[in-house]
């Protein structure tokens, strides 16, 4: 059994340039009692806000607001579209190549955080290559100067190698709040094992440098990989993961996958948002059962796929967290899932009642849920069943909440203030 380097380690906040002792750091609900599942919470019967269709994608996978209001929103075949807020889109050229297949595909995109000064955006994709595919971060100078919106010198600033098979690649995208560092959510491909092996960045939260880096002050700084890497197909469950036939790669250049890692043992994260005390929150997605809210902290150990509050697919149990304080328990988490994607902190004016809460979309429960926190404790408040599977959810400048549907017609939706008719 593989076991992350990382875990054991004193953990510091490291999320701009201050390090917070660990006894200053606000603790997860998971030290202090066990985590509440949500998965029986019921959708609310009203819904206290007005929803208004904006426009139409072929299966959107994210949105992102530019300063002057309009939209970036990224279709998972491999288009980028520029959206008004009264629906108008425009094809944006120059996208890279993707792999579309399954769950893979054009996934998110973001504005730099000097995206006045520097008009660049960043895109996770899966890139194809040799041995299969990747995930893999770009950035590129947004051009609106002409008709035909265009990215400019595009360059893959990080990628995840070796390539191979797999879905859930994760691919979300956080800023820390002084606009210093980039926060990427790398999925585990399906393979189990590589989410505990610190030489591969599956199943990991990296924190890099805006030109793809390693991050000076996280937890392996400095740290380098071994040169040789174990590849696994996805095999059926974690118990097969372990027996599962492993070929292995030669990297042509340094790992420096150890010294990009944040936190290790994630599963499929669907979600990553600060929230207005500078705390790194992510959605995950569970197999079957066990979908978490987690307060993510450096250098933690989450523990997928040795322990889940879920089950394999198969229906053959994994080791509960329960009790288990080798790894970080989740902040809440849902069985019956609700396939999170999608996470966003509320602090806008239209809905003062929700500032500090957190909008979550779910796919499978076809819901917007409001996570809402009582002196730093999640707790499910709200669910609203939207009537089909969310993809993403983000607070507009607006104040509105703004969320995409997921499939080949998804619609972009505008939740404002006032009851629905």
């Amino acid at each position: 059994m593989l076991r992350s380097s990382l875990s054991g380690l004193t953990p510091l906040l490291l999320l701009g340039c201050h390090a917070v002792p660990a006894s200053e750091q606000p603790k997860a609900a998971a030290e202090s009692s066990p985590p509440v599942n949500y998965g029986a919470s019921q959708p609310n019967k009203v819904k206290p806000f007005k929803t208004t269709a904006i426009a139409t994608f072929d299966s959107p996978w994210a949105l992102a607001f530019l300063p002057d209001r309009r939209m970036l929103v990224t279709e998972k075949p491999g288009r980028l579209w520029l959206a008004t807020g009264t629906g108008q889109k425009t094809e944006v050229r120059g996208v890279p190549k993707v792999h579309f297949e399954g769950q893979g595909g054009l996934l998110f995109v973001a504005a730099s955080p000097r995206f006045a000064q520097d008009r660049q955006i960043y895109l996770t994709y899966s890139e194809p290559g040799e041995g299969g595919d990747g995930l893999a971060l770009a950035r590129a100078t947004l051009d609106l100067t002409s008709a035909q919106p265009m990215l400019r010198d595009l360059k893959v600033i990080w990628r995840q190698l070796p390539r191979g098979a797999g879905g859930q690649f994760g691919g979300y995208i956080a800023f820390s709040p002084d606009g210093r560092y980039l926060f990427l959510a790398s999925g585990e491909r399906q393979r189990f094992t590589p989410a505990q092996d610190p030489n591969q960045a599956l199943g990991k939260i990296l924190r890099l440098t805006l030109d793809g880096a390693p991050a000076p002050g996280n937890p392996g700084a400095g740290k380098v990989g071994t040169a040789s890497v174990g590849v696994i197909d996805p095999p059926e469950n974690s118990g097969a993961a372990a027996k599962a036939p492993v070929r292995t790669v030669t990297l042509t250049e340094p790992n420096l996958t150890p010294a990009e890692i944040w936190s290790t043992g994630h599963r499929n994260p669907y979600g990553l948002a600060f929230d207005a005390n500078g705390r790194l929150w992510e959605t995950e997605m569970g197999p079957q059962g066990g979908d978490e809210l987690n307060l993510i902290e450096p250098g933690r150990n989450y523990g997928w796929p040795i322990v889940s509050y879920g089950k394999n697919y198969d229906d053959t149990p994994i080791a509960s967290p329960a009790g288990n304080r080798t790894y970080q328990e989740p902040a809440l988490y849902w069985t019956p899932v609700i396939a999170p994607a999608g996470l966003t902190f509320y602090n806008g004016a239209m809905f003062p009642q929700w500032r500090g809460s957190a909008f979550i979309g779910g796919l499978a429960s076809t819901a917007l849920i409001r996570v809402a926190f009582d002196r730093g404790v999640p707790r499910e408040a709200d669910r609203w069943d939207m009537g089909a599977r969310i993809r993403a959810v983000t607070t507009g400048p607006d104040g509105a909440l703004w969320i995409l549907e997921d499939g080949t017609d998804g619609r972009l939706l505008r939740l404002t203030s006032g009851r629905a008719g």
